[in-house]
């Protein structure tokens, strides 16, 4: 069975086309088209932007992702696209899209949860995942713990209550003068620095599985006020470092909590922070220095960041057919 699936939930426009026998997932495309440059430029998504550039991206990314992998109307069985959460003029590019697609092609359609997507790029390809297993998605706009029992079941567990860790680092970014997006470059700016400030780990060791990472974000400006006042320029490596380490041991220490109180026997991680290397080496850490003997699982870079094969995978493995007419978006969809 092979599905086209479209993704435009942000300032991305991805198309991908999945062949799946059973759960084994094969990744014949995966198109993405970016309008960063455009963003990078305002420090931040403006979203009648994005959804302007994506209407001008949408139709040639879906007919270069069938063109390679050697697809069309004829081979293509079923068609998906993500339904929130998101931006509403974004999401609606990529909807009604689709839904003229599957109109005039005669195929069904499958409507996938953004973060589902996220957290379903561990499938693709042969991935050994057991089960239980946590899942944490974090990313720009989302934080959030799942508990899965099986590849078709799924309990949210807890999220962020304000800011998401990908936006805490966005928000430092611009404090500190960064390129938006400001994780790439807190990230290298933070391997030539140190963790001296020592700024909170909000609710790290809460008794709920929930994140909170705006008095974070409020500590920095704080200590940025204080060396201006002083007539200093702050330190980015040090800052960069102190903010990043603050953020992963929150992300490691919950996510553990999780798996060790669930006997998981797998942990995945999904969202454009979980292509954070240091994130990713601190939990193989911690998992060695626990003497944890289980796999962290991560997708590939590029299966992180938005894109179209996780929504092509979620909708194979625990989408539902709906009819092209009864589908819409949401941009307040969560873990539903």
């Amino acid at each position: 069975m092979r599905i086209l699936a479209v993704e435009t939930s942000c300032d991305e426009t991805g198309a991908s086309v999945i062949e799946a026998e059973g759960v084994t997932l094969r990744l014949l495309s995966n198109v993405v088209a970016t309008s960063l440059p455009l963003h990078s430029k305002t420090g931040g998504v403006i979203p009648e932007a994005a959804a302007r550039e994506q209407l001008k991206y949408i139709i040639p990314v879906i007919k270069q992702a069938l063109e390679e992998s050697k697809s069309s109307q004829n081979n293509i069985d079923k068609l998906a696209v993500t339904v929130g959460p998101g931006l509403i003029g974004s999401l609606l590019v990529g909807v009604e899209t689709v839904k003229a697609y599957a109109y005039a092609w005669k195929k069904p359609i499958i409507p996938v949860n953004h973060l589902f997507g996220h957290i379903y790029a561990n499938f693709i390809e042969k991935r050994d995942i057991e089960f239980p297993a946590i899942a944490l998605v974090v990313s720009g706009g989302h934080t959030d713990l799942v508990l899965m029992k099986g590849s078709k079941s799924l309990k949210w567990l807890g999220g962020t209550r304000d800011d998401a860790a990908g936006e805490a680092l966005d928000k430092t970014g611009r404090l500190l003068g960064l390129p938006y997006p400001a994780g790439p470059k807190i990230e290298e700016l933070a391997k030539k620095g140190k963790d001296i400030f020592k700024f909170p780990r909000p609710l790290m060791h809460s008794a709920d599985y929930d994140f909170s990472f705006s008095g974070l974000k409020t500590a920095v400006f704080r200590e940025v006020q204080k060396m201006d006042s002083a007539g200093r320029a702050p330190n980015l490596e040090n800052i960069s470092a102190s903010v990043q380490t603050a953020i992963v041991d929150v992300l490691v220490t919950k996510t553990l909590k999780a798996t060790k109180e669930f006997g998981a026997k797998s942990i995945l991680l999904g969202g454009g922070v979980a292509a954070n290397q240091t994130l990713r080496d601190k939990f193989e850490l911690e998992i060695r220095s626990l003497k944890l003997k289980i796999p962290l699982l991560v997708p590939e870079k590029q299966l992180c960041t938005d894109n179209a094969a996780m929504i092509g995978a979620a909708a194979t493995l625990i989408g539902k057919e709906t009819s092209w007419d009864k589908i819409q978006a949401n941009p307040e969809l969560y873990f539903d």
